[in-house]
């Protein structure tokens, strides 16, 4: 639970949003879900209709122009796609106040040292990676500052992250491995949910419940990870009773290579996040 400290900070605070697409809507509303930012002092811009839409019904306000975000937020996420964030960055350039300010970044392998250097000299920014289920308060993040973020700087994003799911802080040098694990993670675990109740449904199973069990299913050995502090491998293994219906469908998996498959799938969007940062 917040201090008493953190939610006069985040009762007042100005959070402003460059670009509306769906990070950026799970992030403004899981801010505003945890009651640490109102609806009003959030302002996002895009240019897609449909985007600010979907955000005005949250309560919050938008705009077309990236200028107005910054001029009227003390703290501005970047959420536009990383191949322009670039020219976003040199069209808000003079309305940058390295003192009022601070800017956070979630596009993927776009690094601290090329948003500096596109930014007024001085200005603090702090790179995060965080991932989409922040819309239902379970996200997970993590933040690297900058060069020039102060003291209090990180602990003020950490807190606003953390009130909508896990966040950690980081070295720079881990985050395109953050993004292949926990930012396209959920995709993983949405296939492996849709996969399982296909299972289910090939069994008999109808396909409204197989889908509800194999969710839940996936939430409770998360929580049981995260709360036991138990490795993941033993409590595998004390579901795998001797002769039983789970070491007969580990079996399986194993054989399809299943963990391989995993493996490679973070290996190959950490090095496409990689890929991302050296083009920009």
């Amino acid at each position: 639970m917040a201090s008493q400290e953190s939610q006069e900070f985040n009762r007042n605070i100005m959070v402003g949003f460059i670009g509306g697409g769906r990070m950026a809507q799970a992030m403004a509303k899981g801010f505003i879900n945890s009651g640490l930012v109102r609806a009003t002092n959030i302002v996002v811009s895009d240019s897609s209709p449909l985007a600010l839409q979907s955000l005005q019904q949250l309560g919050v306000r938008t705009t077309q122009s990236n200028k107005e975000v910054v001029a009227d937020s003390e703290l501005v996420v970047v959420a536009v796609k990383p191949n322009v964030v670039k020219k976003v960055l040199e069209e808000v350039s003079p309305e940058v106040s390295t003192d009022k300010q601070v800017f956070v970044s979630i596009a993927a392998g776009v690094t601290i040292s090329s948003l500096e250097q596109v930014l007024p000299q001085g200005t603090r920014v702090i790179r995060v990676m965080p991932n989409t289920p922040s819309l239902v308060q379970a996200g997970a993040s993590v933040l690297s500052p900058g060069s020039n973020a102060r003291r209090g700087d990180p602990e003020v994003v950490r807190t606003l992250l953390g009130s909508v799911g896990l966040c950690e802080e980081g070295a720079e040098s881990l985050l395109d491995a953050v993004t292949g694990l926990s930012g396209s993670g959920p995709a993983y675990a949405f296939a492996a949910i849709e996969s399982m109740a296909d299972g289910g449904v090939k069994m008999g199973l109808p396909r409204e419940l197989a889908l509800k069990l194999a969710a839940q299913t996936l939430l409770g050995a998360a929580k049981m990870v995260l709360e036991t502090g138990k490795h993941p491998g033993q409590l595998k293994d004390e579901v795998c009773s001797p002769a039983g219906t789970t070491i007969s469908a580990m079996h399986v998996l194993e054989n399809r290579g299943f963990r391989a498959s995993l493996i490679d799938a973070v290996e190959a969007a950490t090095l496409r996040a990689r890929e991302l940062g050296a083009s920009n």
